[in-house]
């Protein structure tokens, strides 16, 4: 039972630490959208943004 909450706990840390990095994600890609000269890149930025709050609002969900 012990290694259970061990993992549980594992997992639960690792969740967090994906969800911090996530919210650094969507504060940094405007930023590099901004900076982007090709329009592909701009879409490229613009859709894994999207991508990303989605990201959040799932793992937020988890948390719940």
């Amino acid at each position: 039972m012990a290694d259970t909450k061990k993992l549980a706990d594992l997992f639960y840390d690792t969740l967090k630490d994906v969800y911090f990095a996530e919210k650094k994600i969507v504060d940094t890609l405007p930023l590099m959208n901004e900076a982007a000269k090709n329009g592909s890149l701009k879409d490229a930025f613009t859709q894994h943004l999207a991508e990303t709050k989605v990201h959040i609002e799932r793992l937020e969900q988890v948390f719940k």
